[in-house]
């Protein structure tokens, strides 16, 4: 296990590291979960397996600490993850991010472009979302108040409603920053999460479930280069529930074009 720390306070973000060649490859988890339990098994899969990768929890989520001062939106998350990876000596890096992890990517190489030579995004938000309550996912926890998932009941209830899995390493997130981050997530950028991966000049992947049907303005993703890639027998967890299948996807997506 590595570390750096990235606030003035000292606030400390982790990752487990495994050695190999260059360029590095950088693996980023969603909210609410861990980078060693998403990617782990990605990371050392033959197709995959020989680069130096980072596989990082961002503040606020498993192994990395949790501060309360800290506001845990989009492009925080990024800069605090562009000095994790300055510290640890990273820069042209393949970075592979799920769902908010790759808004967070999205954001990371729009405003650390040293830091990133290729993305690919796995079911990443890409597109501010309404705050529903009940809904699960990062729409739910945003519609509490702070106040209300923190120390009203609303931690809790989300426990209940996502299942054992997501909350296996949900549990080990910050309160603050579980909220905090699902609010600024479903709030997204400005410009918007679409509009700066659109105007990014890297290869750029995304890979979303085939059973999601097609992705919305992927017409437009298309044209400005990025490459949409449905993967077959999965859900949001695309890296867990068909390993195989995003092996070969992102292995593609990361071999350097001639």
């Amino acid at each position: 296990m590595r570390s750096a720390a990235v606030t003035p306070e000292g606030d400390q973000i982790r990752w487990v590291e495994l050695p190999g060649q260059e360029p590095p490859r950088v693996y980023v988890h969603g909210l609410g979960a861990t980078s060693p339990a998403y990617f782990t098994e990605a990371a050392v899969h033959p197709l995959l397996a020989g680069h130096r990768s980072l596989l990082v929890d961002l503040l606020g989520h498993g192994i990395s600490d949790r501060p309360t001062t800290f506001d845990y939106t989009l492009e925080s998350h990024a800069d605090a993850l562009a000095g994790a990876l300055t510290a640890a000596g990273v820069s042209g890096a393949d970075v592979v991010a799920h769902s908010m992890g790759g808004s967070v990517a999205i954001v990371l190489a729009a405003r650390h472009p040293r830091l990133v030579s290729r993305l690919v995004l796995v079911d990443a938000n890409l597109d501010p979302i309404p705050r529903t309550p009940g809904a699960p996912g990062s729409s739910g926890i945003a519609a509490y108040s702070e106040e209300e998932f923190v120390t009203g009941g609303g931690w809790e209830e989300v426990r209940d409603r996502v299942g054992a899995h997501w909350w296996s390493t949900m549990r080990l997130a910050g309160r603050e920053a579980l909220h905090r981050s699902a609010f600024h997530l479903t709030r997204g950028t400005d410009p918007t999460m679409r509009e700066l991966l659109l105007d990014l000049e890297i290869p750029r992947t995304f890979l979303l479930p085939e059973a999601d049907g097609p992705l919305p303005g992927a017409e437009a993703l298309g044209e400005a280069g990025v490459s949409v890639v449905a993967i077959p027998d999965c859900g949001h967890n695309v890296m867990l529930d068909n390993p195989e299948a995003f092996a070969q996807a992102t292995a593609v997506a990361l071999t350097p074009r001639g």
